[in-house]
This record gives structure tokens, C-alpha cells and sequence, in this order.
């Protein structure tokens, strides 16, 4: 009985070693049709309520990650950008770049409460740093970004930047990282005070645009699509440690902490997926065909699934195929 138990226990290891999935080998699961032709930016997961926001043109689709079902819309907005969630206080924030606003929503009904005039110009990324408790939206035309009370919902204040923002990420102790496309630097902004206190050179990185946090090791990942690379930053030192090679078209980064991986969707049509063997040492491990123009993406950490929007294209000349715009869903084997 006793060797029995022994075989038993070798053979569900090795079942078990056999068919568990391999967080970088994916393949396309499905694809959710999302109605509308509007222009589309920026997914924003929230693993622990199951959900995902998708920015489409004027509305923010919401689907079930469970069920891979739509549960709701926020409607009435204007040039979806991107998407902030403050937990807490119940609340969602909407980037609207066409009105210069930020939307605010309830997360139960997904009903508008109030849209919030900025003195920004050009609301891009947005951001909400619990340490603060502040929202912050990122302006493309007028180089600052717009603070916001999520109490108050009011602007208290807005923090002047070295150029155009794109993607920023906060460490959770008052600190947030904002990526400079245009002068190929990243920002340090002290929450608290609303100021830039350190401004960081990424050469060899060219036009930064997505950025990811590893909070353990102190690594930021800031994804750059002049020189087509992922640019390893040491968040103390300032010093880019390695330049990993990526796809054309980058917009967004994820790292996962659990199995130590860096997602990069670029908008070539492939995702760039990298594996972090020590905080300084970094391979490619797959490049995953997606789509093309599948640029922004999300991740579950739960399933490991990997989320792109985009719309069809027509093979001959690259234009968007009229009432395409799908939810693309990539799983591991």
C-alpha cells in the first residue's frame, strides 16, 4: 500500500507537470464583439471585481471576466482616453480628450455622477494614487497633468511636466512615474506636493509610451517605439540597467510579479513577452502574433489571460473593417 501511494503520488506530479499551463506559450482563445466604430485607447482590469473597462469612443464598455459577458456602459462620454478606479470612494474616472473633462461614475450602477471640467488641455492616461487619494489625468497638448479630490470631485491642483505625458504608474508610497514621450525622459512626481521632483534620461530609449512597476525589485519598464525596445530602470538610482528588443508600435507594458513576466503589446501585430530571470537579466520567451493595431492591453493575474482591443483590418490597405471592434482574448496552453 505504502508503494502504491508513492507511484500515485509521482504520477499526479507528473500529469500535473504535463498539463499545467505555460505562461509563455499563448494562443488566441476568443474574440468578444463590441458594438460601435468609435476611435479606442486604453483597458483598464480590476482582477478582484472581476471586471474589464474598455475605452471606445464614447463609452466605456464594462464586461465579466468570468462569464466574458457585457454587465454595463458608461455612457454619454466624449474621446474616451483612459480609465481610473478609486475602490474605496466607489468611484470611476474617465479621461475625455475631446472636452477637456474628466467623467466620474458609480461602480455599481456605472451611471455618470459628475463631469469635471480641467484646466488641462488634452486628457490622456489617467491615474489614481491611493496614497494620496487623488486622480490624476495626464494632458497631451498642454504638457501637466490635472489633480483631482475623490471626495470633492474638484480640481485641487495640477503639476507642471518636462513635455508630452504618456503612461505613469504610482509605488504606492507618494511617488508616481510619468513617461515624457517627446523629450525621451521620465518624470518623478511627488504626489502630495503636485511637483515633478526628478526628471530621469532613458537613452537609448526613443518616444516612451507604456510603463510597468516592479515594486519588489525597484524596476520600472518604460516600452519605446523609436528604438523599439523595453528600457529596464533601476526606480532608485535613476540608471537604465538593460534595453530588451520589443515589436514596432509599442503602447503598453504589464508586468506580472507571480511569475515574474513583462508584457508589451505593440501595435505591429505582435505582443512581446519577456521573462525576468533577476532584476537585471531579462529574455524574450515569446513573440505572440495578435492582431494589428492591437496596441493597449491588460492582463488577468488571476487566469493569466492577456486582453487586446482592436478593430479587423482590411489586408489590401489597413483600414479598419466597419463594426469589428472586438475584445481579443489570449490564454496559456
Amino acid at each position: 500500500m505504502k508503494y502504491l501511494l508513492i507511484l500515485m503520488v509521482a504520477l499526479t506530479c507528473i500529469f500535473s507537470t504535463t498539463f499545467a499551463q505555460d505562461p509563455t506559450n499563448y494562443q488566441l482563445d476568443k474574440k468578444l464583439p463590441i458594438p460601435g466604430n468609435g476611435n479606442y485607447d486604453y483597458l483598464y482590469l480590476d482582477a478582484a471585481a472581476r471586471r474589464i473597462y474598455v475605452s471606445h469612443g464614447e463609452v466605456v464598455n464594462v464586461i465579466n471576466l468570468d462569464t466574458e459577458k457585457q454587465i454595463g456602459a458608461v455612457e454619454g462620454l466624449s474621446g474616451v482616453h483612459g480609465i481610473a478606479i478609486a475602490k474605496e470612494a466607489n468611484k470611476g474616472f474617465v479621461s475625455n480628450g475631446k472636452s477637456n473633462s474628466v467623467s466620474v461614475f458609480d461602480l455599481t450602477t456605472f451611471q455618470v455622477i459628475k463631469t469635471i471640467p480641467l484646466t488641462g488641455k488634452d486628457p490622456d492616461a489617467i491615474l489614481y494614487d491611493a496614497y494620496s487619494k487623488r486622480v490624476f489625468a495626464f494632458n497631451g497638448k498642454s504638457n501637466d497633468a490635472s489633480v483631482i479630490d475623490i471626495e470633492s470631485l474638484t480640481q485641487v491642483g495640477s503639476v507642471s511636466l518636462d513635455g508630452g505625458p504618456e503612461f505613469a504608474v504610482a509605488d504606492g508610497n507618494g511617488k508616481i512615474f510619468n513617461n515624457i514621450e517627446d523629450k525621451n525622459v521620465l518624470d518623478i512626481i511627488d504626489a502630495k506636493e503636485m511637483k515633478v521632483i526628478k526628471s530621469l534620461p532613458l537613452t537609448p530609449c526613443g518616444g516612451p509610451t507604456g510603463l510597468a512597476y516592479d515594486k519588489k525589485n525597484g524596476r520600472l519598464f518604460s516600452v519605446c517605439r523609436e528604438n523599439k525596445g523595453m528600457s529596464v530602470v533601476d526606480a532608485q538610482s535613476g540608471k537604465v540597467i538593460t534595453t530588451v528588443p520589443i515589436g514596432a508600435g509599442v503602447d503598453a507594458v504589464v508586468y506580472d510579479p507571480a511569475t515574474n513576466l513583462v508584457y508589451c503589446s505593440n501595435g505591429d501585430g505582435t505582443a512581446t513577452i519577456i521573462q525576468q530571470e533577476s532584476p537585471d537579466k531579462y529574455s524574450v520567451k515569446q513573440t505572440l502574433t495578435t492582431q494589428w493595431k492591437a496596441k493597449t492591453m491588460a492582463l488577468d493575474p488571476v487566469t493569466k489571460k492577456i486582453y487586446f482591443s482592436a478593430y479587423d483590418m482590411d489586408a489590401a490597405n489597413k483600414n479598419r473593417v466597419p463594426d469589428s471592434f472586438n475584445l481579443l482574448i489570449y490564454k496559456p496552453k
